[in-house]
């Protein structure tokens, strides 16, 4: 904690709260999603808006201390430790125009809200694999969700943004006030300051059609290697995936899959079911799953495609992107993460790209990763005497497919492969 002075004029400042590193209760206020990163800030503040936000910038500011902010933590690879916390996860303001087919949403928003006032209008966002993820720190990653391969990344389609500067000034950014703040944050997450509110595009989705195959046994090679051939022949309305689960014995977990290495295709498409059954045939015919999920659907239940974890998790993650998925490179995969492999892995993911993927932004961003054609994600469960094990297995997958990779990574996707960069470079 700061001087007392400057923490009462703080306190007096913030209609939320304002919680001291020691306090028992701020471990519960910091507490994220990945419960592997553990902060320990010097003060936390629980901010009911932008004028919260930036009292405690300039707090920070007057103390000389660090400013990181929160929402739902599901991005957190480092502790947030001695620092001023923001937490946004109270600042939950949604609103939807159908007309102009735009989203605002504060800075504690997660996907479910904008999904539930959009999907009624006929109306979808550009939201990623679990709608637990908060809109603004997935977005200012870049954002790469179920419609991607049509419309891009969703830092393509910022309209505005309401900023809390360094300096603790509040300011609403687009690209006609300041095209190079604008350029430069819709990618490059909070380096400049702490996004209080976004405008967006939605697009519309009258129909959806989608949902997973799994797969056990033999079958995972094939259908593996039959989906690098299959992918590079769909039309941008399909976006895809397959990834290599590895799902705990726990009653939880189907039957077929529990305890047993398991490979889930996942499928998602706007045009019709009879088109998009006509696009999965050649999948179909590879290998019968042990579990289809697949069919019409509302994109409202877009969240049983990948089947993410909604509860909070210790993890480890690390990505990439790759140039292609061609054989010898699946081959490496399944020698690293497939059956028969004892490692302690729970996802390794290859999900397609290009499309409008590969094209830049209508108004210039700053967003990595347009020259993927697909992207790598490794996932290890990392309680504390799992940690080691966990960062050791991440680091196979990726520096076993380092021959296919383009050097690059999606920032959303990177995890502790950013940090392993960094500690490169230097």
């Amino acid at each position: 904690m700061g001087t007392s002075s400057a923490h009462e004029r703080l306190v007096q400042q913030v209609a939320g709260a304002v919680v001291d590193g020691g306090d028992p209760a701020a471990a519960a206020e910091a507490a994220g999603f990945n419960t592997a990163v553990t902060h320990r800030p010097a003060v936390v503040v629980a901010a009911t808006d932008a004028a919260d936000v930036a009292a405690a910038v300039r707090y920070a500011n007057d103390e000389a201390l660090a400013v990181t902010v929160q929402a739902t933590g599901h991005g957190a690879v480092e502790p947030a430790d001695g620092t001023v916390l923001v937490s946004t996860k109270r600042m939950q303001g949604v609103r939807v125009d159908p007309v102009a087919r735009v989203a605002r949403v504060e800075a504690g928003v997660g996907w479910r809200s904008v999904i539930d006032a959009a999907v009624p209008h006929g109306l979808a966002p550009l939201s990623g694999s679990s709608s637990g993820v908060g809109v603004v720190g997935y977005t200012l990653g870049g954002g790469m969700g179920h419609l991607a391969r049509r419309h891009g990344f969703a830092a393509d389609h910022v309209r505005s943004l309401d900023l809390v500067t360094r300096e603790g000034e509040v300011r609403t950014v687009t690209g006609a006030n300041d095209p190079e703040l604008f350029r430069e944050i819709r990618g490059g997450q909070d380096r400049f300051g702490i996004v209080t509110a976004l405008e967006f595009d939605l697009f519309p989705v009258p129909r959806f059609f989608g949902g997973a195959m799994i797969f056990t046994g033999p079958a995972v090679g094939d259908v593996l290697h039959s989906f690098a051939a299959w992918a590079e022949t769909l039309p941008e309305e399909v976006t895809t995936s397959v990834a290599l689960l590895r799902l705990p014995p726990v009653d939880d977990v189907p039957p077929p899959l529990r305890g047993v290495v398991s490979l889930a295709l996942r499928f998602g498409f706007t045009g019709t079911p009879e088109r998009g059954e006509a696009l999965l045939a050649p999948m179909r015919r590879v290998a019968t799953p042990v579990l289809d999920s697949i069919g019409p659907m509302s994109f409202a239940a877009v969240d049983g495609i990948h089947m993410d974890p909604t509860d909070p998790m210790p993890a480890v993650t690390r990505g990439g992107l790759l140039h292609g998925m061609p054989a010898d490179l699946v081959d490496t995969l399944l020698a690293v993460a497939g059956p028969g492999v004892d490692v302690p892995l729970a996802v390794v993911e290859l999900r397609l790209m290009g499309g409008a993927l590969a094209r830049p932004a209508a108004v210039p961003n700053a967003v990595t990763g347009r020259e993927g054609a697909f992207s790598l994600v490794a996932i290890a469960p990392a309680p504390p005497p799992l940690v080691d094990a966990a960062h050791a297995v991440t680091s196979g997958v990726v520096d076993a497919l380092r021959p296919w990779s383009t050097g690059t990574m999606l920032a959303n996707f990177a995890g502790h492969a950013a940090a392993d960069l960094a500690a490169g470079a230097r």
